[in-house]
């Protein structure tokens, strides 16, 4: 293997190697996961590997079916809301939210945007300063035109600088350009032909890494290979080797860590806000999920008293029509009985009605399908948890509670990241306002060999690219530069407008973090008084259907006596009615409250013993387990 093909066939050999290993089989996700799993693979060939991405989960736990009895879904609270975090597609679109994060994190670890190099084409024909005919031409300052069309392009880099962060990514980049070309001379006496035939082999391999401090480095190995025909050249063929290191260096704007990292510390806390706002998500998932199941709860209840009402409102018919019969009563009288089990019975289909929507409602929420699954449409919920009103509440003074707020809620977490984030943010743009000055500083090392034209030749240049390296490390050759760049915008507007709108738009934000802080206060407060209130109409609601009983049994008893009309005891049956169904409204009304208290102090899932991590999953941990004694279809 000749020396100067070594670079190009070591990038053969790591091509073929990705080859293969991109062919590979790639370890599949892990079950049930949707998080994309890397290749695995030698570190040189994995950059290029393109992560698994599990497909998109559409079928539902088998929690569901678990539940189901004879056509019908026994449900609990807690198993209501295992199915929506198990199965809610809302959620599930959620649970992208921080890995996308992550992703975005990363991709701001890797820095700016990398920089540009010219490609192979700009090197056809090029060859070192001082070589052969054209080289020298070069070395001495002449730029002769030359029907070719050769390029005069260099292997420079074109960079973007600013407040723009470095790409922290190291580049390893390497480029053979392999080139024949005839030129006529216009001038034969450098050359000695009238037409100069030359070949060229060019190999260059850089590596270049950019840090925060907001500068880069660049250390290059390039070999410029040439034979032609020209009598003139000392050495033919000949190899030029150089090696250069090159550090480019922003002194002022662009300069600091705070700076060139400030799109990861913002991408940083990004990650954090995900967080959050999944957090917040499922928070609002379990209170819509529970104040969901605790209506459809009331809507049982009140589809069971109407139902009782009814079979009262028969028998009291019967009762009726058999006191008719014996002479004791009117037909008017019968006529107002049947009149209360018609207006009973309308009351069972408008409460068996609204229990069926609330059904509904809830079947959407526990499968990705929806009511489209035809093995869930034709269930029917029978809710097994009721509605507990506590003795008392037992809430702590509203200054607590405030401060509970205020360290619970991701809404206010939310917030108070997204602040620091814009005020991370402005040191961009007050970086901006200053001028560039940028500084690159270059050294760089040359050597030439070759097979000597004559025995005049010094022997010290005789030899191949092993020669010229030696020349390069004993510094035979150097070449040491600095070039800084100074450049300032008069007037600079732009940067002190975005400077402006960044201020401004930041105290906008601190505004809307303050104007939040001072709402919260004002909603713990509300839903204090809320819940205070709840309680007292229920335990006035259920007084008073206390007292209703007591008086339809009383008035129940004088009928059978004799001493009562059908008149008293439909009346007292109508307000028994209204007084259950003002109770089981009353029953409602607190348990909301307690709910909306609940998510306004960031308890909700704490209060239903939610874990964040298996919400993450969409898995629940806790299996599914019914009663030995189930209640009756209502």
């Amino acid at each position: 293997m000749s020396a100067r093909s070594l670079p190009t066939k070591l990038i053969c050999c790591a091509c073929s190697a990705a080859t293969l290993w991109a062919q590979t089989p790639q370890p599949a996700a892990a079950q049930g996961s949707i998080e994309p799993v890397r290749p695995i693979a030698p570190v040189v060939v994995r950059p290029y590997l393109a992560p698994k991405v599990p497909p998109i989960r559409l079928n539902d736990s088998g929690r569901l079916q678990s539940l189901v009895r004879a056509n019908m879904l026994y449900l609990t609270l807690q198993d209501a809301i295992a199915l929506v975090l198990e199965n809610d597609i809302d959620l599930e679109i959620a649970r992208y939210g921080p890995i996308l994060a992550q992703w975005n994190l990363e991709r701001a670890e890797a820095g700016g945007a990398l920089p540009g190099v010219p490609g192979g084409a700009s090197q056809s024909g090029t060859v070192a300063s001082g070589q052969g005919v054209a080289g020298s031409q070069a070395a001495a300052g002449l730029s002769l035109a030359a029907p070719t069309g050769r390029g005069n392009g260099t292997n420079a880099s074109i960079s973007q600088v600013g407040t723009i962060a470095q790409a922290t990514d190291p580049i390893v980049q390497q480029t053979s350009t392999f080139s024949h070309t005839t030129s006529p001379q216009f001038n034969t006496v450098q050359s000695g032909q009238q037409a100069l035939v030359s070949a060229t082999h060019v190999y260059t391999s850089s590596f270049q890494q950019g840090y925060d401090l907001g500068g880069s480095a660049t250390l290059s190995l390039s070999e410029h290979y040439l034979k032609e025909n020209a009598p003139t050249d000392f050495l033919n063929p000949s190899v030029a080797p150089s090696l250069s290191l090159s550090i480019r260096q922003n002194f002022l704007q662009g300069f600091g860590f705070a700076v060139n990292r400030q799109t990861i510390e913002v991408n940083k806390i990004n990650l954090g806000v995900s967080d959050l706002n999944f957090r917040a998500q499922v928070e609002n998932a379990v209170a819509n999920v529970v104040t969901m199941y605790y209506a459809l709860v009331s809507d049982y209840e009140d589809l069971r008293a109407k139902r009782a009402a009814e079979e009262a409102a028969q028998q009291f018919l019967g009762e009726t029509r058999q006191k008719e019969q014996l002479g004791e009563l009117a037909q008017l009288d019968v006529t107002l009985a049947e009149s209360q089990l018609a207006a009973s019975q309308a009351d069972v289909i408008a409460s068996l009605n609204t229990f069926e929507q609330q059904q509904w409602q809830l079947k959407n929420l526990f499968s990705r399908r929806g009511v489209l699954d035809p093995a869930l449409a034709t269930l029917e919920i029978v809710p097994l948890d009721r509605i507990v009103i506590p003795e008392k509440d037992d809430l702590a003074p509203l200054p607590d509670l405030i401060k509970e707020a205020l360290a619970n809620r991701p809404d206010i977490q939310i917030d108070q990241a997204n602040l620091k984030s814009a005020e991370i943010s402005t040191v961009a743009t007050v970086n901006g306002l200053l001028p560039t000055l940028q500084v690159t500083a270059t050294l760089s090392n040359s050597g030439l060999a070759g097979t000597r034209a004559s025995d005049r030749v010094d022997p010290y240049f005789g030899g191949g690219f092993g020669t010229g390296l030696g020349e390069i490390f004993r510094r035979n050759f150097p070449t040491e530069r600095i070039s800084p760049v100074f450049v300032a915008q008069i007037y600079d507007r732009q940067a002190e407008a975005d400077y402006g709108i960044d201020q401004l738009q930041l105290r906008q934000q601190q505004l809307l973090a303050h104007k939040t802080q001072a709402q919260v206060q004002v909603d713990v407060q509300n839903y204090v008084i809320a819940l205070r209130q709840a309680r007292a109409r229920y335990q006035s609601a259920s007084q008073n259907r206390v007292l209703q009983e007591k008086l339809y049994e009383g008035e129940r008893q004088k009928f059978d006596l004799g001493t009562s009309t059908p008149y008293n005891v439909v009346v007292q049956q109508r307000d028994l009615e209204a007084a259950r169904a003002n109770e089981i409204s009353a029953e409602s009304n607190y348990i909301n409250a307690r709910i909306a208290l609940d998510q306004a102090l960031g308890r909700t899932l704490a209060a239903n013993n939610v874990s964040i991590n298996e919400a993450r999953e969409g898995r629940v941990s806790r299996p599914s387990a019914l009663p030995a004694a189930l209640p009756p279809r209502p």
